[in-house]
């Protein structure tokens, strides 16, 4: 997009930058090569000082010799070296010649200056204009600077100018917005990715107590009293801190005197883990006794090795400038006919060969991106290119499409202008005089995954084992996370209760399990209830149906002996054809055993809720009519003969007997309206693992009104024996409808404590076990001794005895 299209508002706000400077006269770089095209390098070369400064003539923030930056040193040999190797080839960009501009820029402090230098012409002005199209400034695209806030600081302007720029070192996220800076590309990845990479590195490692150090970076190396104490401050907490991880995200300024206040106070037994910024400085790795401090650890970029820079950086530079200009005389700063700068970097060749060519890379493909661009906007040939007059904004979109191999790399950027680059994880290393940073794992930013090379790696422990840095030690598998603090990673270990199991998706909480599954306490899965009920192969299901097959049997073969002797006197003063409806009922409630064995149906549940229920009470109430008739004839008829006679005449027995149906119909009806019975599965109180497959039980207060009916109508039973304990011995059954009465309510005593005290499968077993106990009392209690008479004493079974038996009670009685 040509320049003459950026917003008046844009190219107000740097004409106003312009007027600031205008008094400001800017003299010539410190290394500079001429040729067709040229690109300008910014390179942070020294420490920062106050004193005349190479660009203005004025008492300023200047560079200094003695402190000599090796490693901006090979950055700037660098570039120097892909111009060259480019200029030689015959394949890219054949017969055109590059150029460079190198200016030395104190770190980030001094990025203004040569900015303006850049952006100036030949004639170094840069004269306000309407539209900047055809504009043409020293330098076709930048190379720089190596720090974050510089290089943002640069895109700021060269954006307004559409002048590609690639950074080699800068790491932040805020050139990663190709709206605000289409300008901004670089040859390492951003920010993000190594994070991620030393994410995925605590993670390998498991350490999830880390202490996170982010120094405010300065711009200077000195230190006032206030921020060296601060420093102080921090080495302390680390002395009291738990964790044994420091993450040191920060630039490289502070860091020396940090680590040798480290060293002084004997901090030691850590795991040092530091950015791309400073983990390949051979400058740290040199302080005294550094490696006391523990284990170092860092993300750095991916070495690439560059066939012949080495012996291209320890050669001496070539006196001959390659152009005209106008050369910084102040001998204080470097520039390439300076030998004193030269003598110093050579001195520590071995730094830059010890901490291997990693960023030096990044410089190198910088360089080679440009020519690519430029060698497609030429429209290049084997032969040669078609020279003419380059802009920078013309440059800027072949820039964004290169995609080429440089020494068996990709280089290409994504929408971002990121590139494709990997990082690596080196550990510091100080028993082998060359390789100090030792690869032991490599970042893929594509893939975002940690590979380790190498598991030879030696850490400051006894034994070289991997230090341990966590808050809380790692929950066994059921337990749960009880935070005991702010921090995430510092926790109890609660077990997860019975019925609740632990799930990966959250680690705070036990889930609970399903109704029909239960899990053991600790558990990680549920498992499904067990499913129990009175099965027709259990032993006392088997003992069951015995004992009322017996008394099916038993009550059969008496309806047979009662059908057979209907008209004898015994049967006849028993209840006569009531005594057929009594047995007949009580087959019934005998067979309806059947339906508490096997698996419930609703069927099975409705039988034992109704049928039975209606049948046993139509059984008591033929007793109790049967006493009170005998108590009626013996007694009402002749104190009360006429309400005997309104008994007689009136059908009251039959009456009684369909008042009781009904009340028990109504109370069957209201029971089936409630709660109508059907199968549930029911859990266990002392092991909820067991559902117990039951009909559902009753409400309480519907069962007592049913057990009330049949209780009201036993105590009338037993009232009316009693007051007949003195009629004939024919008809005196006081003392067997007592045995039937006392069994009755002994068994609904026994049968509340046994469902009370054992429940589960044996609440079905001791209900059906109940009602046979009471079953066998009325058969045996009630018919039995008629049965006996019947049998064995035939001779009272005749009317001529039972006429003899009233006729001595009437005598007995006057």
């Amino acid at each position: 997009m040509p320049w003459g299209q950026v917003s008046c508002t844009a190219r107000l706000c740097f004409s106003a930058l312009l007027i600031a400077t205008s008094l400001k006269t800017l003299t010539a770089s410190d290394f500079r090569l001429a040729g067709d095209y040229v690109l300008g390098g910014l390179f942070s070369l020294h420490a920062e000082t106050v004193g005349k400064s190479p660009f203005i003539r004025a008492e300023v923030p200047r560079c200094q010799t003695f402190n000599l930056k090796v490693v901006g040193y090979s950055f700037l040999q660098a570039m120097r070296f892909a111009v060259e190797e480019i200029n030689n080839s015959s394949t890219l960009l054949p017969g055109v010649s590059l150029g460079y501009e190198m200016v030395d820029v104190c770190y980030h402090t001094n990025v203004v200056h040569p900015l303006l230098y850049f952006l100036a012409n030949n004639h170094s002005r840069v004269q306000l204009q309407e539209s900047y199209t055809c504009y043409q400034p020293r330098v076709l695209a930048v190379v720089g600077p190596d720090s974050s806030p510089g290089a943002v600081t640069m895109a700021n302007v060269l954006s307004l100018f559409l002048i590609p720029q690639i950074t080699y070192t800068a790491t932040t996220e805020s050139l990663r917005n190709p709206k605000h800076f289409p300008v901004a590309f670089r040859t390492i990845p951003s920010t993000e990715q190594m994070i991620k990479a030393m994410l995925l590195l605590l993670k390998h490692f498991h350490w999830n107590w880390v202490i996170v150090l982010i120094p405010v970076p300065r711009g200077s190396q000195m230190l006032s009293l206030e921020q060296q104490a601060k420093v102080q401050d921090i080495i302390n907490m680390l002395h009291q801190s738990t964790a044994k991880v420091v993450l040191v995200l920060t630039l490289d300024l502070m860091l020396p005197f940090f680590f040798q206040e480290a060293v002084r106070q004997k901090v030691t037994d850590l795991v040092w883990i530091g950015t791309e910024a400073w983990a390949t400085d051979p400058s740290l790795h040199s302080i005294t006794n550094i490696s006391r401090l523990g284990t170092f650890l860092g993300v750095a970029v991916r070495e690439v090795p560059i066939p012949g820079f080495s012996t291209f950086r320890a050669k001496a530079p070539s006196n001959q400038t390659g152009g005209a200009g106008t050369w910084a005389s102040d001998q204080g700063t470097c520039n390439q006919v300076c030998d004193r700068c030269f003598s110093a970097a050579k001195q520590r060749e071995k730094e830059l060969s010890d901490s291997g060519e990693r960023t030096d890379f990044n410089v190198y493909s910088a360089v080679y991106v440009f020519a690519h661009a430029l060698h497609r906007l030429l429209r290049c040939g084997s032969t040669g290119c078609h020279k003419r007059t380059v802009y920078p904004w013309q440059l800027l979109p072949e820039v964004r499409q290169v995609d080429f191999s440089l020494l068996n790399n990709k280089i290409r950027f994504d929408e971002n202008g990121d590139p494709p680059n990997s990082f690596a994880i080196v550990q510091w290393r100080w028993d082998q005089d060359s390789h100090l940073f030792k690869k032991i794992a490599y970042y893929s930013t594509m893939h975002q995954k940690l590979l380790f090379g190498t598991d030879n790696i030696s850490w400051h422990t006894p034994g070289n084992t991997v230090p341990v840095s966590i808050c809380s030690n790692q929950c066994i598998p059921g337990q749960r996370k009880k935070p005991t603090g702010l921090h995430p990673c510092c926790f109890e270990c609660v077990d997860c209760e019975a019925g609740t199991y632990f799930n990966e998706s959250d680690h705070y909480n036990c889930q609970p399990c399903p109704v029909t599954h239960w899990s053991n306490a600790r558990s990680q899965t549920c498992h499904p209830k067990v499913v129990t009920y009175l099965a027709w192969h259990d032993h006392r299901a088997v003992v069951l149906l015995i004992v009322s097959l017996l008394g099916l049997l038993t009550t059969l073969a008496t309806l047979l002996t009662f059908a057979f002797h209907l008209r004898t006197p015994m049967v006849k003063s028993a209840g006569g054809g009531m005594c057929l409806l009594m047995l007949a009922a009580l087959v019934i409630c005998f067979l309806n055993i059947l339906a508490y064995v096997g698996i419930p149906t609703e069927f099975k549940c409705v039988w034992r809720q109704t049928v039975s229920s209606f049948c046993f009470t139509l059984c008591i109430s033929c007793i109790v009519i049967r006493s009170l008739q005998i108590v009626c004839i013996f007694r009402l008829m002749a104190k009360l003969p006429k309400a005997y006679n309104y008994w007689t005449k009136y059908k009251g027995p039959y009456i009684f007997m369909a008042v009781v149906l009904a009340l028990k119909t109504v109370t069957l009806m209201i029971n089936f309206l409630i709660s109508s019975p059907a199968p549930v599965e029911l859990p266990l109180e002392d092991n909820p693992a067991i559902l117990v497959l039951d009909c559902k039980k009753t409400p309480a207060f519907l069962q007592m009104l049913d057990t009330a009916l049949d209780m009201s109508l036993s105590v009338l039973c037993f009232c009316f024996a009693y007051l007949g304990k003195e009629f004939p011995k024919n008809y005196n059954e006081a003392k067997y409808i007592t045995l039937w009465t006392t069994s009755y309510f002994t068994s609904w005593a026994i049968l509340f404590v046994a469902i009370t005290l054992y429940p589960g499968v044996l609440v079905p077993f001791f209900s059906a076990l109940f009602s046979v106990v009471n079953l066998f009392g009325i058969v045996i209690g009630y018919f039995g001794p008629k049965c006996y008479i019947i049998f064995f004493h035939p001779e009272r079974n005749t009317s001529a005895y039972f006429q003899t038996d009233i006729q001595t009670y009437t005598m007995r009685r006057k």
